[in-house]
């Protein structure tokens, strides 16, 4: 897989560019959403299964879901760049970044709990954002600065102020010691809140936005598994860390996201800074 940084300073698109690429995400959304389905109505043993590492799995449908939103943005919008976690990809100024099947351990197991998750980036920052879930009906989407929404009603981060009310998803990697991650859940369980996880970073982000759970944090994620679902948390009022400093695009980092309610303390007990710009 091949990748190149984006170089900022490109010209800024004019509006009716933007809606373009937003009206384009949410067709994808649903185009990439019925593929996926298709093959999640029709697993069983024999459906080739490869590994990419510990729990890291790989479908026939990730790489038909990844090579069919490739297609569909290279005939669209040929001059923008794309990054998919399955081909990779060459990074510019304007960018999608894409996750064909956020969940995969979910999805070969017949469980509903997966998604297809869209980012477009321009000079560093994530513009528009979309996660959908096929298998239950739901679309998150949001652009910057016009909020956030599940199936085209607003959403809201939770009201939650107690930690000790607190549901908190804890992502896990391979690439942290486990030492270090079960650490810090220990830390967040000695403060009363709850810990789970449910094998989707993308829809993990989304379910923060919604208000679902309070917070979302993974001391290393990639880029495709979580810029779409860091802009709807920040639209839907949440708090989120500042994941594309340093190599974050190409090589991941850690990810926070919550309501602002939890988010100072979350921040301080796993060691993950708020962006506080």
């Amino acid at each position: 897989m091949s990748t190149a940084v984006a170089h900022p300073g490109a010209d800024r698109l004019s509006d009716a560019e933007m809606d373009r690429r937003a009206d384009v995400c949410r067709k994808l959304l649903a185009s990439a959403g019925e593929l996926a389905m298709e093959g999640y109505s029709r697993l069983d043993a024999t459906q080739p299964v490869a590994m990419k590492g510990p729990q890291d799995f790989l479908t026939e449908t990730d790489g038909k879901v990844e090579e069919h939103i490739r297609a569909t943005l290279a005939e669209a919008f040929p001059q923008d760049g794309f990054l998919g976690e399955e081909t990779g990809g060459t990074g510019s100024a304007r960018m999608w970044v894409v996750d064909p099947i956020d969940g995969t351990a979910n999805f070969m197991r017949g469980i509903p709990h997966f998604c297809i998750s869209i980012a477009f980036v321009q000079d560093g920052r994530s513009e528009i954002g979309g996660i959908s879930n096929p298998a239950v009906g739901e679309t998150y989407f949001a652009r910057r600065g016009r909020g956030a929404t599940r199936n085209g009603a607003a959403i809201h981060v939770s009201p939650t102020q107690a930690f000790d009310r607190a549901f908190v998803e804890f992502g896990w990697s391979p690439r942290i010691p486990n030492r270090d991650y079960l650490d810090k859940v220990a830390l967040v369980w000695s403060l009363g809140a709850n810990v789970r996880r449910s094998g989707s970073g993308a829809l993990g982000l989304a379910y923060v936005a919604d208000g679902r759970s309070d917070a979302y944090a993974e001391l290393h994620i990639n880029s495709w598994d979580c810029l779409a679902g860091l802009l709807l948390v920040e639209e839907a009022g949440g708090r989120v860390n500042r994941f594309l400093d340093g190599e974050g695009m190409t090589k991941g980092n850690p990810v926070l996201a919550a309501a602002p309610g939890v988010a100072a303390t979350l921040s301080q007990v796993i060691g993950v800074p708020l962006d506080d710009g």
